[in-house]
């Protein structure tokens, strides 16, 4: 398949996807795929036990991220997780203007000669036997109404310390999974910002695993202030009433948490 025909697939097939998604005005209700919002593309680079990140994180750092930004993608996120239970990864976030944005940069930045200058290493691996990364993992998302834009925490303005933590919560049920959107929107993302969770996004799933499933990011400076804010969240009026809503009932099958930290030159 040449450049071209790969490009025109991309861009088909994310735009015939946002569609299904978005046709139904049910769906339009809850709150997801809000007007003018950013759809956030978050990458999981598999690793092999014991692999180095050289290779990978030093593409990051200097050859995807500037071409990131200079395609006016701005606030690019680069983490690890410390305590992975299912083996080394660094997961990437990147903010996109629109759904074409996603189908454009998976198709053309790496035939970018500026990203192949700068990422040769890590491009031109030569042999199978130690490669930068096993496979990759990736997920497109919807954005939320109650935070339509990756909102970059003051803590990362101002690079000091902080923790993220990411959580999933996967869905039985296509209806359930709106309604746990709806969820959100009607409070607990409002909540969470005021008691200083610091959300990041919050997004629904249109591409990738594990679907029906909405997953959002929070950050906070360390451990020990995470857990007494969400230990507020617990008996917070607003979450309390939204938790006792017969309608948001059995709206969440899995929950998955993951605590990330930000590489260092991490833009969130």
């Amino acid at each position: 398949m040449s450049d071209l025909d790969r490009r025109a697939f991309l861009k088909a097939s994310l735009a015939a996807s946002a569609a299904a998604a978005l046709a139904a005005a049910p769906a339009r209700a809850q709150g997801a795929g809000a007007p003018g919002g950013e759809h956030i593309e978050l990458r999981s680079y598999r690793l092999r036990p014991g692999a180095s990140r050289t290779l990978l994180e030093g593409y990051l750092e200097r050859a995807f991220i500037p071409a990131l930004n200079a395609r006016g993608i701005g606030a690019v996120g680069v983490f690890t997780e410390p305590e992975s239970k299912d083996g080394p990864a660094v997961w990437v976030l990147i903010p996109h203007p629109s759904l074409e944005s996603v189908g454009t940069v998976a198709s053309s930045l790496n035939a970018d000669p500026s990203v192949q200058a700068a990422g040769a290493q890590y491009l031109s691996t030569p042999t199978a036997a130690n490669p930068a990364f096993d496979r990759i993992d990736s997920w497109v998302f919807l954005p939320f109404a109650g935070l339509p834009r990756l909102a970059v925490p003051s803590l990362g303005r101002s690079r000091r310390p902080r923790i993220f933590e990411m959580r999933t919560y996967q869905s039985f049920s296509e209806l359930k999974a709106l309604k746990k959107v709806a969820m959100f929107n009607a409070g607990e993302i409002g909540v969470m910002q005021e008691l200083n969770l610091s959300p990041v996004f919050y997004g629904q799933a249109l591409v990738g695993r594990d679907l029906p499933q909405l997953t959002y990011m929070l950050c906070s400076p360390d451990m020990e202030t995470h857990r007494r804010n969400w230990a507020a969240f617990n008996v917070h009026p607003v979450w309390v009433r939204l938790k006792g809503d017969p309608q948001y009932a059995d709206t969440v099958s899995k929950v998955t948490s993951r605590f990330l930290v930000p590489s260092e030159y991490s833009q969130i």
